[in-house]
């Protein structure tokens, strides 16, 4: 019996090792996923503010300046 009751110490002992390394890679993994998902939307929120503010706003402006111009006419 106490060969087993061996084994089992030195397995719970060796047990709580990789706990603090999956710790540290799921710290690393976040770290990374986060950067990347806040630098994807970062360029998607700049792709869409340069479509609105150069292909968008011209456009309604244009519309706006025609309806005026209708108005005084």
């Amino acid at each position: 019996m106490s060969s087993v009751e061996g084994e089992d110490d030195a397995i719970l002992a060796v047990a709580p090792a990789p706990k603090v390394r999956r710790r540290r890679l799921r710290t690393i993994f976040l770290a990374v996923f986060t950067a990347q998902y806040t630098l994807v939307a970062l360029a998607a929120g700049l792709t869409i503010a340069g479509i609105l503010r150069y292909l968008v706003t011209p456009k309604i402006v244009a519309q706006f300046e025609a309806i005026a111009a209708a108005f005084k006419h």
